[in-house]
């Protein structure tokens, strides 16, 4: 509760900034004030009692709540050498079952509590809190890169190819694959060198995201990132929300009309299939998300000249039927970033205009 003092201070701000022009309402959000507390403010300073709060403060006592006395008859209770290692879950039935009832499992629980007397039981592992990894903004192609592994089923029952694949966080082009019978740190140490020669990445800065298996977290590969000047990004444990622009990828490739409906007979065939997926996702598949460009197109720079003769095609087409068109024609206007893990600030909800032209 603030004091009168401040009540008046306050009132006096609030005061010189409607005299020099401001209106109330903004003056009292920059305070944190409503317009009904300046308003009782005021009644206030304008009666007997001056600013000086006449509302009672008195707390408020649950009627059901524990007394001293039953408190510690629950500790005493639970640390019984017959209770002492069970939870409350278990003592309080017990109870009931010989005719003695002294309090609920949750007051059980909040009492134990209260004298730190609630630890884990068994065998599993503390839960750990992992922060979300740091939000990654691409505003152009190789600024920052995705790459994950997936599973090729072979016609060998339980044996699977490995497809090592990178896509670009801004074009969403693959910039880098390969497919290997097995998984390690120096498969993916040689395709990130090699995704650095095809692109030309000769300066500090990238940014590569990635789970956190071991060949994403092999000594090889961070030594290689680290003499190409990468900065390693990596999703929280289990968690493959993390990385979903390659996830999404990969539902595409294994859901593609194209698929085989059969394992792949040898890695031969399973990396002249990927080559060909590679081809078309990169120079003939129009991204949904990128304003159905191909990522080849967005990846060149070339997106930008192909979206604003679309737009025209939209604008000519409404000026010759205006009859057809009840909103603003569709945004064919470039997408400028691209966020991975964006803070919530940074969350742009589409608005209702867009959401029904697009």
């Amino acid at each position: 509760m603030s004091t009168p003092e401040t009540r008046a201070l306050v009132l006096d701000l609030i005061a010189e900034a409607v005299a020099a022009g401001a209106r109330e309402a903004p003056a009292c959000a920059v305070l944190g004030l409503t317009a009904r507390t300046l308003r009782r403010w005021r009644a206030l300073a304008g009666g007997d009692s001056g600013l000086v709060d006449q509302r009672t403060c008195t707390p408020r006592v649950p009627g059901n709540r524990l007394s001293p006395e039953e408190q510690q008859a629950i500790l005493a209770i639970a640390n019984v050498p017959e209770h002492r290692s069970l939870p409350p879950t278990q003592i309080v039935p017990r109870l009931a079952d010989q005719g003695v009832y002294i309090a609920s499992e949750s007051s059980f629980y909040r009492v134990l509590r209260a004298h730190d007397q609630v630890q884990r039981r068994g065998r599993a592992a503390t839960p750990r809190h992992v922060p979300k990894p740091e939000g990654v903004c691409a505003t152009a192609p190789n600024a920052a890169w995705c790459w994950d592994i997936t599973y090729l089923a072979s016609a060998i029952r339980g044996l699977f190819y490995r497809l090592y694949l990178i896509e670009d966080l801004f074009s969403r082009k693959i910039v880098a694959w390969e497919v290997h019978a097995e998984e390690n740190a120096d498969h993916a140490s040689h395709l990130i060198e090699r995704a650095c020669l095809a692109e030309g990445i000769h300066r500090p800065g990238l940014v590569l995201h990635s789970d956190n298996g071991s060949p994403m977290k092999g000594a090889t590969m961070l030594g290689t990132l680290q003499r190409l000047g990468i900065i390693p990004s990596f999703s929280r444990p289990s968690v493959s929300d993390d990385n979903p622009y390659v996830e999404s990828l990969f539902r595409t490739l294994k859901y593609t009309p194209a698929y085989p409906n059969q394992p792949f007979a040898s890695i031969e065939a399973a990396r002249a299939w990927v080559a060909r997926f590679v081809h078309w996702y990169n120079e003939e598949h129009r991204h949904s998300a990128i304003r159905y460009v191909t990522p080849g197109q967005r990846h060149r720079g070339e997106d930008i000249a192909i979206l604003a003769n679309r737009q025209r095609v939209y604008e000519d087409a409404r000026r010759a039927n205006p009859n057809r068109w009840s909103l603003q024609t569709r945004n064919w206007a470039p997408i400028e970033e691209v966020w991975l893990n964006p803070m919530k600030e940074h969350v742009q909800p589409l608005s209702p205009a867009f959401a029904q032209a697009a």
